[in-house]
């Protein structure tokens, strides 16, 4: 018991130890961090109060030569004097401070303090920052402003050099131009005086307007030439070849009218006179723009007019193949209309054929109803050939779809046609088959027919009659009469077949008899056999008498069979 005793307690000293060693590791950690921050934040302190502004403050003195210069210059002093004497000192105070609460140990508020330092640090290098960028701009002022207008010189030389080059392109334009140029000399003037007197302040404006002024005389020198080009000889050209050409055709029969140039032609040239007005102002804003835009759309009439002159020959061309193909169809529909009673009469139709046929023929009206009217606003000039070749094309499709559903209608047609001709020919056939199996029968002379046979005859005869008797109704049911075709074809077929096979099998048994006969003498079995055969054949069994003689053969002659098909297809 005591031994476990003194194990838990060592066990209970080595983590209290343990823990001990790890509080004052932790404890000398948190505090070489607050030293390190520390030792940042006056790092960040110094460097503001290393910035130069007492040395740029200084460059001042030698070019103060106004008051609003030297109320600046005091300005300025007054807040260096507050960052350095008021902010700097207040920033080191919350240093002591925060040295006081790591000697404390009191790491909690350190992290409060800190914060407020780095937020005071920033503001108070915002501020030297920019006093520092406000005094540098008059420093540099002069190094800065010399090196502008040297740039923008030399841009003004290179304009003045390229208007006096080609001067007379600008024609009534030169007088506005050289007086802009005149103020832009006049501004370079305003520079320099400005500069003797450090009147920084003027210096920034005149340098701006310098800009602005150049850039927009590069902007005229440049397109000027290009507009004038446009308003006074261009665009008038265009107009005038429009109004000469729009006059031959309509001399030519061509309706124009709806291009609407009388009106088009007057507002473009009242747009051409606006921009002009501006452009002798030197204000070129969407000039170029809208004088491109009046190009276009005098581009799009020579356009419109060679659209004319295609629509023109396509319509004569196909106005003459339309209305060929719209006489012949309207004949042909119109033919087979009037005769759709006389039709109907002779053919059982459906009601979808005759409605298919109706309609055929209203649709066909209201195509000529349309046609003569194209025509007669092509004749009064009412309609641009553009327009009414596109109806002609319009017109044309509709005619298409008219024919092929004439088409199925007169398919339809001349289907049951085709199917009564056919009838016929096959009632033909059928009469020609029936007649064969008669003549067949008639030259071998059976000695007896049985009653199945008749039966089979007798069918195949009703059937031809059933035949000629729907051939003979008006109207004609197609479906009927084919199937009273198919059936008799059916009949005189199997009838047909049937006499082949009776005729064969007589002939077959008859001459497997006359064959036998040689055995007659020798043998008493084949004789009685033979007998047998004899009496089926003349009774009409004749398939009964060839068994008994195959069989009966077949103890002398094992071919028989082989031998009496061989005679039988000699």
């Amino acid at each position: 018991m005591e031994g476990k005793l003194l194990i838990i307690g060592t066990i209970i000293l080595v983590i209290s130890v343990i823990l001990f060693v790890l509080f004052f590791l932790l404890s000398r950690n948190r505090k070489s961090y607050f030293e390190h921050e520390r030792e940042r934040l006056e790092r960040d302190k110094n460097l503001i109060g290393s910035t130069p502004v007492l040395l740029e403050l200084s460059k001042l003195e030698p070019i103060i030569k106004n008051e609003k210069m030297e109320e600046k210059y005091q300005k300025w002093q007054e807040k260096f004097s507050i960052i350095k004497e008021e902010d700097i000192v207040l920033i080191d105070d919350k240093l002591l401070e925060l040295d006081a609460l790591i000697d404390k140990k009191d790491y909690a508020s350190c992290k409060e303090i800190i914060a407020k330092i780095e937020l005071e640090i920033y503001r108070v290098r915002e501020s030297v920052d920019h006093l520092l960028e406000q005094v540098k701009e008059i420093t540099l002022s002069e190094e800065k402003y010399r090196s502008i207008i040297t740039k923008l010189k030399t841009k003004y030389r290179k304009l003045n050099t390229e208007y006096n080059a080609h001067k007379n392109l600008y024609e009534e334009m030169q007088e506005a131009i050289s007086l802009q140029l005149e103020n832009i000399e006049k501004r370079f003037l305003d520079f320099e005086q400005s500069m003797e007197l450090n009147d920084y302040h003027e210096v920034v404006h005149i340098v701006k307007a310098l800009d602005t002024m150049i850039e927009h005389m590069e902007i005229i020198v440049e397109e000027v030439p290009d507009l004038m080009l446009m308003c006074k000889q261009m665009i008038p050209q265009r107009i005038k070849e429009i109004e000469q050409t729009s006059k031959e055709l309509i001399e030519k029969g061509y309706p124009i009218e709806y291009l609407n140039l009388d009106y088009n032609l007057e507002e473009s040239r009242k747009n051409v006179n606006t921009v002009l007005d501006r452009i002798k102002v030197l204000n070129l804003e969407d000039c170029m723009f809208e004088l491109k835009t009046i190009l276009d759309y005098l581009d799009s009439i020579f356009v419109d007019f060679e659209k004319e002159r295609l629509s023109r020959k396509v319509y004569e061309e196909g106005i003459d193949d339309f209305s060929k193909k719209l006489e012949k169809t309207g004949k042909l529909i119109s033919d087979v209309y009037l005769q759709l009673d006389d039709i109907k009469s002779m053919y059982d139709l459906n009601e979808e054929d005759v409605k298919i046929i109706d309609e055929v023929n209203k649709s066909l009206t209201v195509i000529q109803d349309d046609y003569k009217k194209l025509t007669e606003r092509v004749k009064s000039k009412a309609a641009p050939y553009s327009q009414v070749t596109k109806e002609i094309d319009e017109l044309t499709i509709r005619l298409k779809q008219v024919e092929a559903s004439f088409d199925v209608a007169l398919k339809s047609l001349g289907n049951m046609y085709d199917d009564e001709q056919r009838a016929k020919e096959q009632l033909e056939e059928i009469e020609s088959l029936l007649k064969e199996c008669k003549t067949k029968m008639r030259a071998f002379k059976l000695p007896l027919i049985s009653d199945h046979y008749f039966v089979e005859l007798q069918e195949a005869n009703e059937a031809i009659k059933e035949v000629i008797k729907e051939l003979s109704k008006k109207p004609i049911v197609i479906k009927i009469l084919n199937t009273r075709v198919d059936t008799a074809r059916d009949l005189v077929l199997k009838l047909l077949a049937t006499t082949e096979d009776m005729i064969k099998t007589a002939k077959l048994s008859e001459w497997t008899i006359v064959y036998g006969n040689r055995y007659r003498s020798f043998h008493t079995d084949i004789d009685t056999a033979l007998d047998k055969a004899s009496q089926l054949f003349l009774k009409g069994d004749y398939k009964a008498s060839l068994s008994v003689s195959l069989k009966t053969l077949k103890m002398v002659d094992e071919n028989i069979e082989k031998k009496v098909l061989s005679l039988y297809e000699k």
